[in-house]
């Protein structure tokens, strides 16, 4: 059974501003690089959805209904309702990922 994968608009500002970010600092062609990479994982997730991890920083509040994949050094936040995932939070893994997380799920 397929999955439809929906960005919710903070994770679609996610990937503009990651896209913004590289084209800036690297170059054009490594930003859309990144952004074909990062469509490949949300194609895998609706294929799979269930293969993610539960976050480590949510785990430790008991927090277990989202996942998270990856392309290195990005982590793609997500959770899975009925046919569907809904990707929350799209973030370079080297952030502070505790107050990210925190702020944008838990509203803290």
């Amino acid at each position: 059974m397929a999955y439809t994968v929906n960005l919710t608009r903070r994770a679609g500002q996610d990937l503009h501003k990651i896209h913004e970010y590289i084209a800036e600092h690297d170059s054009p062609e490594r930003a859309g690089y990144v952004l074909d990479e990062i469509a490949a994982v949300f194609n895998r997730l609706s294929e799979l959805p269930d293969r993610g991890t539960i976050p480590k920083e949510l785990a430790a509040f008991g927090i277990r209904e989202f996942r998270e994949v990856f392309f290195k050094p990005y982590r793609v936040i997500y959770y899975v309702e009925g046919n569907a995932v809904f990707v929350v939070v799209i973030a370079d893994g080297r952030r502070n990922m505790q107050s990210l997380l925190q702020r944008r799920l838990l509203g803290g």
